[in-house]
């Protein structure tokens, strides 16, 4: 009998360890850290391998949880006491409380279980597992989708650009057209798991479903394999392409490519590209949403008399300002239509320019004593009455 049988419950690591993501990882983070395991853990990349079949469970329990709204702050608060009984993973995850007959048994309950996280995490396009009841997936299979990651500059955000991207993705194969035969083969059941897709592996009551190595989860095989595939239909390809990037881009937008991820199985689609932007910081100008800002240096003189300045905007224009007499340090002054292009739409956010009044650290003899005529002239109080901040910050 085994530890499982005895109803042990085994020492369990960190969820938060086992994805080897931080407390603070937000949901991105945590779904790509979940991928690169489940991955390099799949049964389907790793027969017979126990323990990375044990890998596989652990990083897909610790997603289950983490990626939950309602189970990750629990979790965090009171670890695995706290998820007994609430399904999913739970304080013992997968207690080996009852027979489970596949992944998707055996993170069943909210949410949809094993299954539905393979779905938004694949797009149902991972090495054809994740079928129950032992059927076979022989229907068209969407390809997977792929990120792409691009950085730019403020600026072309701002305005739109084009930029040339380089990728690799699977394609269908073209010795082959995608069929995995070379010329005059033949198709057959497959022997290991009949057709099926298929197969089972278990110890006493604890069983698990998993897509057949052989045939990867086809339920046939081909006699004679294309020898440029090696009988798996597809070819890594790399490619380039000018993409489009929109004015008004703002840092995180994801731009859909249809139909340039990896290519599908049996005739399915191929899925998408997703390029993520990623704009670089400006060091003079900052964004929020439509608008744009930015600070200007103006004299005391300029501040208390008032005076014209001219500056250059994000694009190079020179734009005028009037600085109206009496301005405060910190002042904020907006010129309408010199923000960010909105998408769609010919308007442009603002643009606002925040005065900031320079005090001299070195006056000239003569700066020294004009200004010492003008303070006999304002004659300021030398023992003055303490005020609020707050009615300091309006004046």
């Amino acid at each position: 009998m085994t530890e499982c049988d005895k109803g042990i419950k085994m020492a369990k690591r960190d969820y938060y360890e086992v994805l080897g993501v931080e407390k603070s990882a937000d949901q991105d983070a945590i779904k790509k850290a979940y991928r690169k395991l489940a991955v390099k853990y799949h049964p389907d990349r790793n027969p017979g391998d126990k323990e990375a079949e044990e890998k596989f469970k652990e990083a897909t329990e610790a997603y289950e949880i983490l990626s939950d709204e309602e189970k990750r702050p629990i979790y965090d608060q009171y670890g695995f006491a706290g998820l007994e009984g609430m399904g999913g993973g739970g304080a013992g995850g997968a207690q080996y409380s009852h027979a489970f007959h596949d992944f998707s048994d055996l993170f069943g309950g909210a949410g949809g279980g094993f299954s539905d996280i393979f779905e938004s995490i694949f797009g149902g396009g991972f090495g054809g597992g994740g079928s129950r009841g032992g059927s076979r997936r022989s229907g068209p299979a969407a390809g997977s989708s792929l990120r792409y990651d691009l950085h730019i500059q403020f600026k072309d955000a701002v305005y739109g650009t084009s930029a040339d991207i380089h990728f690799k993705h699977n394609e269908a194969c073209s010795a082959c057209h995608g069929t995995g035969g070379a010329a005059g083969s033949s198709k057959k059941t497959c022997p290991t798991c009949n057709g099926m897709g298929q197969v089972r592996q278990g110890n006493g009551f604890f069983t698990i479903q998993q897509t057949c190595p052989t045939c990867r989860g086809k339920g046939v095989t081909i006699d004679k394999p294309c020898p440029s595939c090696r009988g798996t239909g597809i070819t890594e390809k790399s490619k380039m392409m000018s993409l489009k990037i929109p004015a008004g881009s703002d840092n995180g937008k994801r731009i859909v490519i249809p139909g340039q991820g990896d290519a599908g199985e049996n005739g399915g689609p191929a899925g998408d590209l997703v390029v993520v932007l990623h704009v670089d910081s400006h060091p003079l100008f900052e964004r929020d949403g439509q608008d744009l800002y930015c600070a200007v240096p103006v004299s005391m003189a300029q501040a208390a008399l008032g005076a014209d300045i001219t500056i250059n905007s994000l694009d190079g224009k020179k734009v005028t300002i009037k600085i109206p007499s009496g301005t405060t340090n910190g002042k904020l002054l907006r010129i309408k239509g010199e923000g960010v292009p909105m998408s769609g739409s010919s308007r442009k956010g603002d643009l606002y320019v925040k005065l900031m009044v320079q005090i001299p650290q070195r006056l000239s003899g003569k700066q020294k004593e004009l200004l010492q005529a003008y303070m006999e002239l304002e004659n300021p109080p030398s023992n003055p009455d303490l005020m609020p901040l707050s009615k300091l910050e309006s004046v």
